[in-house]
């Protein structure tokens, strides 16, 4: 039976789901897995037990016999960033969206561009701290310019998990 494979990735559970060719589940896993916390204690993502959990289920099901996997997607959270560099290689936890955006740095940048409101409108993208992705980078840039310097991609979560199977950014 031809199948495709759907990850979907929520920060509480992790499902993944064989659709057959009609739409319907004829195969499914879900695991609740532990958060980690990142360098300041806030919690976060464990990017590799999250890597690792996807590639076992993805040969588990390759050892399926009455499946043919005809292709893979995902389906996760977000606002989430993988920062990796010109390897591969993941250079930083998987930062909480939800993480407080220091008010010096949101001052700072703000003033720089004229003021939140005046930017905000400018650029449609709500003042929203950890929530909006380009002051994610902003972020990593100011506060940490040695890993930023050695990021070659930032890459949302769905995509990074793309990248996992394809080695394509």
């Amino acid at each position: 039976m031809n199948v495709v494979a759907i990850f979907d990735i929520g920060k509480t559970n992790k499902k993944v789901f064989l659709f057959n060719e009609n739409y319907k589940i004829v195969w499914e896993k879900s695991v609740n897995l532990e958060e980690t916390k990142d360098e300041d204690g806030f919690p976060c993502e464990d990017i590799e037990v999250l890597k690792n959990w996807i590639l076992d289920r993805l040969s588990e099901i390759k050892e399926l016999k009455d499946y043919v996997l005809k292709a893979i997607n995902f389906s996760t959270y977000g606002a989430s960033f993988v920062y990796i560099d010109e390897n591969g290689k993941v250079l930083t936890p998987l930062y909480n969206y939800l993480k407080d955006y220091p008010e010096d740095l949101k001052a700072n940048f703000y003033e720089k561009y004229k003021g939140e409101k005046k930017f905000a409108v400018k650029t449609a993208s709500p003042v929203l701290g950890s929530l909006n992705s380009g002051m994610q980078i902003y972020r990593l840039k100011e506060e940490k310019t040695e890993i930023f310097e050695n990021v070659k991609y930032c890459l949302h979560l769905p995509q990074f998990l793309s990248f996992l199977l394809t080695n394509e950014a």
